[in-house]
């Protein structure tokens, strides 16, 4: 499986903080996932890309994100190194790849990008070749055209653009990109559903647009734990001790920082909380995190004991484990006293 990391901030960031730096960087993850049990293929080494939009926007450039693919192994590239050094963001998008779908090549690599927009998946379709074919011919032209590549993931988010009024506007609003996440999750839950499709799809999707972020952490299963997803944030994320150890730091009650991750970049309990499986969330332009349940078929409520009781057999056996458990941790963690996010249902 893939590993991604979303970085949105008031101030530009670093890229080498997120990518490089961090002894638990994506990087580092990409040969050292530590809540991977999957050792057919324990690397993510099919290839990288990071995304980020310019901090001041130009009228030359355009508002769109700037993309570095590689089908090298992401600790191998030594342009990424230095690209890392030498770029700030206050909005990023890091992948690392391990195929599931699709051949190896820059095509294939994520983030995908139409216009301003931004898309990263991790995870899978189940038999997706049975429901392709239909997927393509729904697709009005602007997404069909959009799609270079080969992988689930990329049509996914071809699905997703043929959600939006218009896939290439300037501008979009926080509901419209909910709106047509939802629905894209909905419609390949049908197309699986009409073809009998009985594997659940492991369904990681994030989308930007330069200014809001959608995420989500689904499984279309109502017994099986998705693939893992995490939160940090607070005012300054950086390195305290020698060796890449880094940690979040909160100075006030606002939000400076917002970062989610497949895998947590630090060791530090208290740094990170569990986003709930089969839930939304967002991240707004002001900085303000929404958790929210995707209410669906396979949406387990709270006060069914079944919510907390999801299975992980099937998200090991795809290189996953529950991360409840695993987290290795340098020291006991510390009463979590006022770590919050904002929610339309509470954060656990």
């Amino acid at each position: 499986m893939c590993r991604f990391v979303i970085y949105k901030g008031t101030s530009p960031v670093q890229l080498s903080h997120l990518l490089t730096r961090p002894c638990h960087s994506i990087i580092n993850q990409a040969f050292d996932s530590r809540l991977r049990l999957d050792r057919r293929r324990p690397m993510n080494g099919d290839g990288f890309g990071v995304g980020w939009y310019d901090s001041v926007y130009d009228e030359e450039l355009g508002s769109q994100p700037c993309i570095f693919t590689s089908v090298t192994p992401a600790w191998n590239n030594i342009n990424l190194t230095r690209l890392a050094e030498k770029i700030k963001s206050p909005l990023v998008f890091g992948h690392v790849r391990a195929t599931t779908a699709g051949s190896l090549s820059l095509d294939n690599c994520h983030p995908f990008v139409h216009g301003k927009l931004m898309f990263m998946h991790n995870g899978a379709l189940a038999d997706f070749h049975s429901f392709k074919r239909r997927l393509l011919s729904d697709l009005p032209d602007v997404a069909f055209n959009m799609v270079q590549g080969n992988t689930d993931s990329e049509w996914a988010f071809a699905l997703l653009l043929s959600k939006l009024p218009d896939p290439d506007a300037k501008t979009f609003t926080l509901e419209t990109l909910r709106k047509a996440m939802l629905e894209t999750i909905a419609t390949l839950n049908t197309y699986a559903e009409e073809c009998g499709i009985t594997e659940p799809s492991l369904l990681n999707f994030c989308v930007t647009d330069g200014e809001s972020v959608v995420v989500t952490r689904y499984i279309s299963s109502r017994k099986d734990e998705a693939a893992s997803l995490w939160f940090s944030s607070g005012t300054e994320f950086s390195e305290y001790a020698e060796g890449g150890h880094y940690r979040m730091s909160k100075a006030d009650k606002r939000e400076s920082i917002i970062m989610i991750a497949s895998e947590p970049l630090t060791f530090e309990r208290a740094d990170w909380m569990e986003i709930k499986t089969n839930h939304m969330v967002v991240i707004t332009s002001k900085m303000n995190l929404l958790q929210i349940p995707i209410i669906d078929k396979f949406y387990v409520p709270p006060s069914d004991p079944a919510a907390l009781n999801r299975a992980t057999a099937f998200a090991q056996e795809k290189g996953l484990l529950n991360p409840r458990k695993s987290l290795t941790v340098e020291q006991p963690p510390p009463p979590v006293i006022g770590r919050r996010a904002t929610t339309e249902t509470r954060c656990c």
